[in-house]
């Protein structure tokens, strides 16, 4: 950030004078635990050492890998572009059609736009047509419900950063700190997909250049709209910002997409622009999209369960443990996290003599509750009795059921979205939470 502006906080927060803080900066400064950068146009912008030192090492890998000989290009791309039209009987737009040339042009390649733009069908077309090549395509996403989500839409397999890397073993804080023993994972393909980059952070991104060899078409797609990582730095967006990279911006709502309100209405939001109004609603929409306006807070919790708890099911047989998800800005207040939780479990699944519940850290865990991973715990041991196998790893943001609490065992059971099963010790409670409501950042970890 700007070093006066920096300064001025301080000075307002501590209420301290300007010249106590300039001595603090220059004492930090000498230190080596921050950086005072000059910039053209004679500003000066401050940094911590390890988060300047990554940027830096980012941006210079991004440029050596981007410049490095072009070795999985294909000649006729154009032709390969029709044969995918041809075998998939779809029409590529041109922005789509410029998307697949400038990734094989480049090394690296930026794809970003809002929902229903068609980043996937550029996906699943990089796929088809580099595989009939014989190169080896490696899919990844930051989180494991985004490799989920990448996996269904795909058909191929996509893995977590973090597994992808193999930095499970770095803790959480380590992520976050020079680490001198990681020296990263290689890499073994010939073009990495990564999706949803607008949740990688300054740390990651760095991990996954430093793994990725010279020659490797790296392609990033996401969204730069959406809400920065939770981690340090806004890598997406900043690397868009910069115009270094080949970017492909896509801004076309496809007609299948145009058809929800809910797609066209984030459109609408992120240009200024206020909801959909009915005149404007084509025949066809679909009803995905409702406004209730109220300003009172009791009254916006009455209109929360109530709609989980009949509304909903009456209108469309929305079921709360199947189709709904409760997003809210903040863990604290009345419609914070914590306490439309507490409601929610009231209503919708209240203790009862036959249910078995544990206590832990001021919340009640109980057999049906809706829980959510939130920390990722790579050593867990997990059985998937659908598909026979059998694993390791349970990651942040993955959705389960409480289904068994084992007094005697001290073991609680749970199914996750996925069907693995896996059992927490009751010391291990606090990997969890209760998920019938969950802050927009982490629904960004669904």
């Amino acid at each position: 950030m700007l070093l006066k502006n920096l300064e001025e906080y301080v000075v307002n927060l501590l209420d301290v004078d300007i010249d106590d803080v300039e001595e603090g900066v220059i004492n930090l400064k000498a230190k080596g635990e921050i950086i005072v950068e000059e910039r053209d146009d004679e500003s000066e912008w401050i940094y911590l050492e390890s988060f300047y030192n990554t940027e830096l090492t980012i941006s210079n890998r991004l440029i050596k890998l981007d410049n490095s000989k072009n070795t999985k290009e294909i000649k006729e791309i154009e032709e390969e572009i029709e044969k995918v039209e041809k075998t998939n009987i779809i029409e590529l737009s041109e922005k789509q059609k410029e998307a697949i040339k400038a990734i094989n042009q480049h090394n690296i390649t930026i794809i970003t736009g809002g929902p229903g733009t068609g980043k996937t069908t550029i996906i699943k077309s990089i796929i088809e047509i580099y595989q009939k090549k014989n190169k080896k395509i490696v899919l990844s996403a930051p989180t494991g419900r985004a490799a989920k989500r990448m996996t269904e839409m795909t058909g191929m397999e996509a893995s977590t950063l973090h597994r992808l890397l193999e930095i499970g073993k770095i803790d959480d804080d380590g992520l976050y700190k020079k680490s001198e023993n990681y020296q990263g994972t290689p890499i073994d393909a010939d073009i990495i997909i990564v999706d949803e980059m607008s949740m990688v952070d300054m740390f990651l991104m760095n991990y996954l250049l430093q793994s990725t060899y010279q020659g490797t078409k790296l392609i990033l797609v996401g969204d730069s709209d959406q809400l920065p990582s939770v981690g340090p730095g806004s890598v997406l967006k900043d690397i868009v910002e910069s115009e270094r990279i080949t970017t492909i911006h896509l801004d076309k709502i496809f007609r299948q997409a145009a058809k929800s309100k809910i797609i066209v209405n984030a459109h609408r939001v992120n240009d200024g622009e206020g909801f959909i109004s009915k005149e404007e609603t084509a025949e066809d929409s679909k009803q995905d999209f409702f406004y209730i306006n109220e300003q009172v807070q009791e009254k916006i919790l009455q209109q929360v369960i109530s709609l989980c708890t009949g509304r909903l099911k009456n209108f469309g047989d929305y079921d709360f443990f199947e189709n709904i998800q409760i997003l809210t800005p903040t863990k604290k207040g009345m419609l914070g996290t914590k306490e439309l939780n507490k409601a929610l479990q009231q209503e919708l699944n209240p203790a009862d003599k036959n249910k078995k519940e544990k206590s832990s850290l001021g919340s009640i865990y109980r057999v049906g509750d809706r829980i959510m991973q939130v920390k990722n715990n790579y050593d867990i041991y997990w059985e998937n009795h659908v598909t026979n196998k059998d694993g390791t790893g349970v990651f942040n943001g993955e959705f389960g059921t409480i289904i068994d609490i084992d007094e005697k065992e001290k073991k609680v059971e749970i199914k996750f979205d996925d069907e693995k099963i896996a059992w927490y010790e009751f010391s291990e409670l606090e990997q969890i939470e209760h998920s019938y409501a969950i802050t927009i950042h982490k629904a960004q970890r669904k």
